[in-house]
């Protein structure tokens, strides 16, 4: 191993596929029809890095259950549509995978995302070969993020101890469940959040993906 670090844990959206401004965009609109106007930085900071329950938890709280469920589902079928007209990898990630992969660290995937999600996204750009039988999901624990839980056991079933684990961000909820894992972070800021607000302890803030394998091998 050419440092402590024994695996690289990817976040999802906004780090292996760009689909955060869709999201962003169908959450802003099925606020407006639904009686919750909401801007994109409100979006940003209520549901990005969240899971699915929690975003509709928010949501019921606001504007009922009913209302929640049909917003719900709404997302689902806006989100995939917006993902079949046009999603993309984040620019630069499939250099920084087949970088690590070169270099002999193992990878996974561990999203706030259900399943369902990521192999549609994954699948769609050309990705989720890269990460096959590795893929975690929020589903799969008993909290989501900010909570550390789906990082812990992503860490559990690769069989790394969470101090030779590193995670690839892009949210405040996701460098937050990080940190409370004991992971090292690497806060990739692309153009939703300012980079100064992904800074904190046991955070590397990088804006470019091909940066990223020198970032992680050059960690202590």
């Amino acid at each position: 191993m050419i440092n402590s670090v024994g695996l690289v844990i990817f976040d999802c959206d906004g780090v292996l596929v760009d689909s955060e401004p869709i999201a962003i965009r169908v959450h802003v609109a099925l606020g407006a029809e639904h009686g919750w106007p909401l801007t994109p930085a409100d979006v940003i900071e209520r549901f990005v890095g969240r899971s699915s329950a929690a975003i509709a938890e928010q949501i019921a709280e606001r504007v009922g259950s009913d209302v929640a469920a049909e917003w719900t589902r709404g997302f689902e079928a806006r989100h995939r549509d917006e993902v079949d007209a046009g999603l993309s990898p984040v620019e630069g990630i499939e250099y920084a995978v087949d970088t690590l992969a070169d270099l002999g660290l193992p990878t996974c995937v561990a999203s706030s995302g259900s399943h369902d999600k990521m192999a549609h996204t994954l699948g769609r750009t050309g990705l989720h070969d890269r990460f096959a039988g590795r893929i975690f999901s929020a589903t799969e624990v008993a909290h989501g993020k900010p909570a550390p839980d789906v990082f812990l056991h992503a860490a559990a079933r690769m069989g790394v101890p969470p101090e030779h684990c590193v995670v690839v961000e892009d949210s405040l909820n996701g460098l937050r469940a990080a940190r409370a894992a004991g992971m090292r972070s690497f806060a990739y800021a692309g153009d939703l959040i300012p980079p100064h607000l992904l800074e904190g302890p046991t955070t590397t803030v990088f804006k470019s993906m091909r940066d990223l394998p020198t970032l992680i091998t050059d960690t202590p």
